[in-house]
């Protein structure tokens, strides 16, 4: 049945056998936990197997019964990869046809695809990563096209970024050769096919049309994986117009519309030259070409990638590269081996020591610490040694045998911290200021693994504000730690390659060492973006609601004007001693959202503002004039305004600090903002035996009504109100009863 297709190979030979037996003992009777893949084939499980002297970790892909493909593709496969060998394609080790199975084993490719990095995992692949990839599947695909130890040449025919594997070190592997054909050697067209067969997004618009298949088909597939490693996006995207569905037309189009830099994946958009990009797009269009004969050879395509990449090291040489690489939006990931669209996740340890890895090969000054060296600078993690207690990872102040002060987090594997931790891990490395907490390396050690930083940590800011008895926080330690975090801030939103956005300012994440300077630490939520990128959207957040701003919880809007917001609570916490939820004020009533956005500090320190009672409100441990506190608050109150467009910029609110005072065109139009709002406030019930907060009816409160409100608040801790709507006179009849000791003083308004 398959003569035909045999003949054409020269002394086809085949690899290893496998009885069934043993591939049941590999896979453990393929045990469904062991399923790494599934694809159009089938399952894809990860097992240990013998090949006479060796366990080899192997891939295992099991043909479903109902799967399109069948036995025509299977010894396709078989046959080919038992005949071709090279570093750049996946190694077949053997098969198994034993009791109606037919059974492929690969060698494990630990890092998974390369659909997977460009597509699913948060851990962005670099500029030069990519380059290093776009080489070695063009070497592969060069050797199947001109190079192979059989007469004639093989036309791949399904060249996509899901079928490019990536082995240790990032060196890509083409597999699947599922569809691949043989053709000869002087002949560039070479039958014409029946059915059309390949991946819509990847399909040679010619082959598509005439039936005709040649090598030039797998070019213009290869230059459609080419765009799809250049700008992120899928070779098919439903996402936008139809008439733009495909990656290649969208692509062309886009650069002929001067768009150039504007398709590049924002997460390496820093890293690329514009030289280097002009290169790799020219020829990535020449492999789009719509006549077969005036694209590249895959020949070319190899030399035209090593030239690209040659200029990029040469320009690392004379820049660092280091800043750009992995400063991006970056969660954990396992890394993963894929047939298709279901992936593995590997162990939790293997994915920090292979990021790690990958960290420190970029950055020779990340130090890999033993664990017997941060117990004994450490003290044995002991709890005199422990920084903030409150928080969810905990921090150790330690000293290194050399003298050098650290603080290092300690973590468990499979926790969500792990996410955060390389997320940290990955924005530090790069960043440089004396506000901002530096990276000196990590620890992995069974099932823990530690963060260690270079910073002689004295307490987290939360620990000293809040503790009533803490006198050391003087005013003139208040606002050069307020003044710190926002130069901090304006640092990553402006002064970086890339915008960092924090996303978690808050005391606790503000570090101090013995002199009270600060350090925003705490990156593990941090996202970032191109510098001229205004707002994205967010499908989850994390976070510490209390500080976030009102449309990254509601709409999942991200802007720098988020931490904006953020820095405003904090001005309003430093200023006042109180935390933002006031629960000691609230008797700890559980609230929601919108019930604590307008009973907290931030609506606490707008009534005391618009009655001009603030500095009633000041904390009673700073040793200066309340007086002169007003124009700071007022710096708070000016970031925290509900719409972000209202909020000004980090570098405005540091010319604000600098010059304490606010601009008086904006204090007015920020006083008509927070009257309107507090005039649409809803009306609530709060009973004071259960502590339970209930919304009984929507009344659009009277100015007038307002202020009275406002006053007897600021006046008394407990109060009630009563509503009942008199059907006689159409309108609602309000009583509140406001306690102080022993006195009730009711009041009855109409509204």
């Amino acid at each position: 049945m398959y003569t035909a297709f045999f003949s054409s190979l020269e002394s086809p030979r085949l690899c290893h056998q496998f009885t069934f037996s043993e591939i049941q003992s590999a896979t453990q009777n393929f045990d469904e936990s062991l399923v790494i893949g599934h694809g159009g084939f089938g399952n894809v499980y990860k097992g240990t197997i013998s090949n006479g002297e060796n366990l080899l970790t192997v891939a295992v892909k099991r043909l479903d019964s109902n799967s399109n493909q069948g036995a025509l593709e299977f010894w396709a496969e078989v046959n080919m990869l038992s005949n071709l060998r090279h570093r750049h394609l996946v190694s077949l080790i053997g098969y198994c046809n034993d009791k109606q199975e037919m059974i492929l084993v690969y060698e494990y490719m630990s890092y998974g695809t390369l659909e997977y990095h460009l597509h699913n995992s948060q851990v962005p692949l670099s500029w030069m990563q990519r380059l290093k990839i776009c080489v070695g599947a063009a070497r592969g695909l060069d050797y199947l096209h001109t190079d192979t130890c059989i007469k004639d040449r093989v036309v791949h025919r399904d060249i996509k970024s899901s079928n490019i594997l990536l082995h240790d070190s990032w060196d890509a592997k083409i597999s699947d050769f599922g569809l691949s054909k043989i053709c000869p050697k002087n002949q560039q067209s070479t039958y014409v096919n029946t059915i059309v067969k390949g991946t819509f997004g990847y399909l040679d618009p010619n082959y598509f049309y005439t039936g005709k298949l040649t090598r030039k088909s797998d070019v213009y597939a290869f230059g459609v994986v080419l765009f799809e490693i250049l700008c992120g996006k899928r070779a098919v995207d439903r996402g936008i117009d139809e008439e733009q569905w495909a990656l290649a037309i969208w692509a062309k189009d886009s650069i002929k519309a001067g768009r150039l830099k504007q398709i590049v994946d924002i997460n390496i958009r820093g890293s690329v030259s514009l030289k280097c990009l002009k290169m790799f797009v020219k020829l990535a269009k020449q492999c789009l070409h719509t006549y077969p004969k005036e694209r590249p050879t895959m020949t070319e395509v190899v030399g035209g990638l090593e030239g690209v990449m040659a200029l990029q090291e040469k320009l690392i040489n004379n820049r660092l590269q280091a800043t750009t690489l992995n400063l991006f939006a970056i969660k954990a990931r396992k890394f993963m081996y894929t047939s298709n669209d279901k992936n593995y996740e590997g162990s939790s340890l293997n994915s920090l020591e292979m990021y790690f890895d990958t960290l420190r090969g970029e950055n020779q000054t990340l130090q890999c610490f033993d664990l017997d060296t941060l117990i004994a600078a450490t003290e044995n993690f002991s709890e005199a040694n422990k920084i903030s207690p409150h928080t969810s990872k905990p921090l150790y102040k330690g000293k290194l045998h050399d003298g050098q002060s650290i603080a290092v987090t300690s973590h468990s594997l499979g926790s969500r911290l792990e996410e955060a931790c390389m997320n940290e891990a990955s924005i530090l490395e790069n960043l440089e200021h004396e506000n901002v907490s530096k990276l000196l390396g990590y620890c992995i050690e069974g099932r823990k693994w530690f963060l260690v930083y270079d910073f002689a940590v004295y307490a987290s800011l939360d620990c000293l504000m809040f503790d009533p008895e803490c006198t050391l926080l003087n005013w003139d330690k208040r606002y050069k730690i307020i003044l710190g975090v926002a130069r901090a801030l304006h640092y990553l939103h402006r002064e970086t390659p890339v915008q960092v956005i924090h996303c978690d300012v808050k005391p606790e994440n503000i570090l101090l060492d013995g002199s009270l300077k600060p350090k925003l630490s705490s990156f593990g939520n941090a996202r970032c973006q191109a510098i001229n990128e205004t707002d994205c959207c967010m499908s989850s957040i994390s976070g510490t609601w209390v500080y976030m701003a009102p449309e990254l919880v509601e709409r999942g809007h991200l802007s720098t004007k988020v931490d904006v917001y953020s820095l405003g609570v904090l001005v309003l916490e430093i200023i006042t001693g109180h935390k933002a939820t006031m629960n000691e004020r609230m008797n700890d009533i559980s609230l929601d959202y919108k019930s604590c956005y307008y009973n907290s500090l931030l609506e606490y320190v707008e009534i005391n503002w618009l009655e001009g009672t603030l500095t009633d409100i000041i904390d009673p441990r700073i040793d200066v004039d309340s007086s002169s506190m007003t124009a700071f608050l007022e710096i708070g109150l000016f970031c925290i305004q509900e719409y972000s467009e209202a909020r000004p910029t980090m570098a405005e609110v540091v010319s604000m600090l600098l010059d304490s005072l606010p601009p008086a065109l904006q204090v007015a139009k920020m006083r008509q903002m927070i009257i309107k709002k507090r005039s649409n406030s809803t009306i609530h019930r709060f009973d004071n035996h259960n502590h339970k907060l209930m919304v009984t009816t929507m009344v659009m409160v009277l100015t007038t009504t307002i202020t009275i409100l406002m006053h007897l608040k600021s006046l008394y801790q407990n109060y009630t109100i009563d509503s009942a709507y008199l059907k006689d006179f159409k309108l609602y009849q309000v009583t509140i009863y406001c306690v102080n000791h022993t006195t009730k003083l009711p009041w009855t308004v109409a509204v």
